[in-house]
C-alpha cells in the first residue's frame, strides 16, 4: 500500500485564512483531498495541518508547528509520519481543485511501472504535485527548507510525468475561489 499525504498546513495569507478549511461542494478542501486519496486506494492517509482546528477528517492528523516556514516543513512533517514500511508516498496539495481520484490512480499506476523513480504531474512548463516519491528519496525530502517543494528533486531524478494541464490552476486568492464556484 502507498500512503497518501495531504499538504495542508499553510495559513493561506493571500486567501485570508487556511485554504484547507474552505468549503467546496459541501466539504472542506482538506476533507476533499483526504477523500480523493482514499478513493485512489492510498492507505493510510495523513493530513499535515497548521495551528488551526481541521474539523472532522478521516485521516491521521500531523500537526506542523513550523508551517510558517513554507511547504518544505510540511513535506518533512509528512515524511516523518510515514510508516517505516512505506515503499513510497503520494503527496497532494489541498488547493488543486482539478485533482480527482482517477488522476491519482493513474499517477499511482505510472509510479508502479518503475517503482524506484518518482512520478509527478506535468503542467505549464514544469512538474509537481500530485507526485509519488519512492522511499529512497525520503531522506532527501527531510533536508528541504523554505517555501519550496520537491520540484528540484523530481527534475533531477527524471520523474515519470503524467500530463495534467489543469494542474496549473490552484486556489491562492478569494478571486480564484469565486471563479471556481461560478
Amino acid at each position: 500500500m502507498i500512503p497518501g499525504v495531504v499538504l495542508a498546513a499553510g495559513s493561506g495569507r493571500r486567501m485570508g485564512g487556511p485554504k484547507a478549511l474552505l468549503r467546496l461542494d459541501g466539504e472542506t478542501l482538506l476533507q476533499r483531498a483526504v477523500r480523493l486519496l482514499d478513493e485512489a486506494g492510498c492507505r493510510p492517509v495523513f493530513a499535515v495541518i497548521g495551528d488551526w482546528d481541521p474539523g472532522e477528517v478521516e485521516a491521521f492528523l500531523v500537526p506542523n508547528s513550523q508551517a510558517a516556514e513554507g511547504m518544505a516543513s510540511s513535506i518533512r512533517a509528512g515524511v516523518r509520519a510515514l510508516p517505516k514500511t512505506a515503499p513510497a508516498a503520494l503527496f497532494v496539495a489541498v488547493d488543486q481543485p482539478a485533482v480527482d481520484a482517477a488522476l491519482l490512480q493513474r499517477l499511482l499506476a505510472l509510479a508502479a511501472a518503475e517503482p524506484g523513480r518518482p512520478a509527478a504531474c506535468g503542467y505549464g512548463e514544469t512538474l509537481g504535485i500530485p507526485a509519488v516519491v519512492p522511499r529512497r528519496l525520503f531522506a532527501e525530502l527531510l533536508t528541504l527548507r523554505g517555501d519550496r517543494g520537491a520540484k528540484a528533486v523530481l527534475l533531477r531524478e527524471q520523474a515519470l510525468v503524467l500530463p495534467f494541464p489543469e494542474g496549473i490552476a490552484d486556489l491562492d486568492t478569494p478571486t480564484d475561489l469565486a471563479r471556481l464556484r461560478r
